[in-house]
C-alpha cells in the first residue's frame, strides 16, 4: 500500500528489546475477550495513556495507521480505497479525526460477521462515542484506557513511596524513561489546550480556558460550583459547563456523581471533581517537588484524588463501568466514595495521615443506614489497623488499593 512506503517505521515495535520493558496492562483480557466479541474495537482515554502500545500488543499483526501523521489523514480521507485496501482490518489510532470513515466502516463491518477486525482508538471521548453511536453502535467493544495503575506500577517493580506516585502521576513515558515530571506534564498541558482543545471546541479565549483548567486544580476533591468558577474565570455559567464537558471527555477530569438511591435524606445534588492524572493536577497546582507537595494545605485533596482515581483504574481494567459515588447530606454528613457490587455498597473513606477514631465518622454514618453494607478507611499510612470495635469496618495501608 502507498501509505506504507510514506511511514516505513509504522511497525513501531520492530525494536524487541523496547517491547519487553513495556508494562503490562491489567486491561489486556478485556481487550482480548472484546475483540472475540465485536466486530470492532474501540479503546479510548487520555493522551500518552498506552492505547497505541496496547492496540499493538494485543493486535500486532495488523497494519497500524495513526491519523495524528497528516500523510496518512491525507489518505484515509479517500476513505472507500483506504478501507478497501484493508483486507485483515487494521488498527486505527486517533480514528475521529477522519469522521468519515465511520459511515463507510459500517457497511465494511457489516458485510462480514468476523471479530476484530478493526481497532479504532480515540483520546476524544466525546466524539468517538457520537461518531459510533450515530454509525456503528452494536458493532463496537468499548475500553477506556487510563494511564498506569499503582497495581501496574507495583507488578513491574516500578512502586515507590505514595508521595511519588501522587507527584508523577500514571502516564508510561514518564515512568519507563524516568523523566522530568515538571517538564513532561508542562508539555502535555500545552498540547493539550493548543491542539486538542481546538479540535473538539473552537475557543477564542484560550488564556481564559487555561486559567479555567488550573481553577478547576484548585476545586479537586470538593462539590463543583459552577456559578463561584464562572465569577473566578470571567465567563458565565453555561461556557463553565461546555467547558467541564470538555475537560471529561478529553480525559482530563471526572465527575463523581452523588449516591442515587432514596436514603429519606436531604442530599447534594451536585457531582464533585476529580482530575484523571494526580501528575497533571499537582503540575497545575504549581508543586514542583514531592516536598512542597507533601507540606501543602491540599496534599489531603491530592491522596483523596489519587486514591478514588486507582480504584476507577482498577474497575476500568476489569470491565466495570459506573457504581461509583460520593454522598453527602444537608446535615454535612459524607463519604468520599460509594461502591456498589453484587446489590450492596461498600462506603470508603480517604484521609491522608495515620488512623485516628473520629475518621470513621462518615462511614459510621453511613452503615446506620445501610445495614447490609461494609465500609473501609483508607490512610496515607504504610499499615493496615484493626478496629476492634466494629467488625464491618476496615482500616487499610494506601497500598491495599489495589485490591479495590
Amino acid at each position: 500500500m502507498q501509505i506504507w512506503n510514506l511511514i516505513p517505521d509504522l511497525h513501531i515495535f520492530a525494536n524487541l528489546e523496547l517491547m519487553m520493558k513495556l508494562v503490562k496492562r491489567h486491561i489486556y483480557g478485556e481487550a482480548l475477550d472484546n475483540a472475540r466479541q465485536f466486530r470492532a474495537v474501540c479503546i479510548v482515554g487520555p493522551r500518552q495513556s498506552g492505547k497505541t502500545t496496547l492496540s499493538q500488543m494485543v493486535f500486532g499483526e495488523k497494519p497500524y495507521f495513526n491519523f495524528e501523521d497528516p500523510y496518512v489523514e491525507a489518505e484515509a480521507q479517500q476513505t472507500k480505497k483506504f478501507l478497501q485496501s484493508l483486507n485483515e482490518g487494521a488498527v486505527l489510532d486517533e480514528v475521529q479525526r477522519v469522521p468519515t470513515l465511520f459511515r463507510h466502516l459500517q457497511g465494511r463491518l457489516d458485510a462480514s460477521s468476523k471479530r476484530g477486525q478493526f481497532i479504532l482508538t480515540g483520546s476524544n471521548n466525546f466524539l468517538l462515542q457520537e461518531q459510533i453511536a450515530q454509525s456503528l453502535a452494536g458493532r463496537v467493544g468499548y475500553l477506556e484506557l487510563l494511564p498506569l495503575s499503582y497495581a501496574e506500577l507495583k507488578e513491574a517493580k516500578m512502586d515507590g513511596t505514595v508521595a511519588q506516585h501522587i507527584f508523577t502521576g500514571g502516564y508510561p513515558e514518564i515512568w519507563q524513561q524516568q523523566l522530568s515530571v515538571s517538564k513532561w506534564m508542562a508539555s502535555y498541558f500545552q498540547t493539550y489546550v493548543q491542539r486538542d482543545v481546538r479540535l473538539i471546541r473552537n475557543i477564542n479565549n484560550l488564556p481564559a480556558f487555561t486559567r479555567f483548567v488550573r481553577l478547576c486544580a484548585g476545586y479537586a476533591g470538593q462539590i463543583v460550583n459552577k456559578d463561584a468558577l464562572a465569577k473566578s474565570t470571567g465567563v458565565d455559567a453555561k461556557t463553565v459547563q461546555a467547558w467541564l464537558g470538555l475537560l471529561e471527555s478529553s480525559y482530563i477530569i471526572y465527575l463523581l456523581q452523588p449516591y442515587h438511591e432514596n436514603l429519606n435524606k436531604r442530599i447534594v445534588k451536585s457531582p464533585k471533581l476529580y482530575f484523571c492524572d494526580t501528575g497533571l493536577l499537582c503540575y497545575l497546582l504549581g508543586f514542583t517537588s514531592q516536598h512542597a507537595m507533601l507540606n501543602s494545605a491540599k496534599y489531603g485533596a491530592l491522596f483523596e484524588n489519587w486514591v478514588i482515581t486507582e480504584i476507577r483504574k482498577n474497575r476500568f481494567n476489569k470491565g466495570i463501568a459506573g457504581g461509583m459515588y460520593y454522598f453527602r447530606d444537608s446535615a454535612g454528613n459524607e463519604v468520599d466514595l460509594i461502591l456498589e457490587k453484587n446489590d450492596r455498597t461498600l462506603a470508603v473513606e480517604v484521609k491522608a495521615g495515620k488512623f485516628k477514631s473520629d475518621m470513621l465518622g462518615g462511614v459510621r454514618y453511613w452503615l446506620k443506614y445501610n445495614r447490609t453494607g461494609s465500609g473501609i478507611l483508607i490512610t496515607s499510612a504504610e499499615r493496615s489497623v484493626e478496629v476492634k470495635t466494629d467488625e464491618s469496618i476496615s482500616v487499610l495501608s494506601w497500598q491495599e488499593v489495589i485490591d479495590l
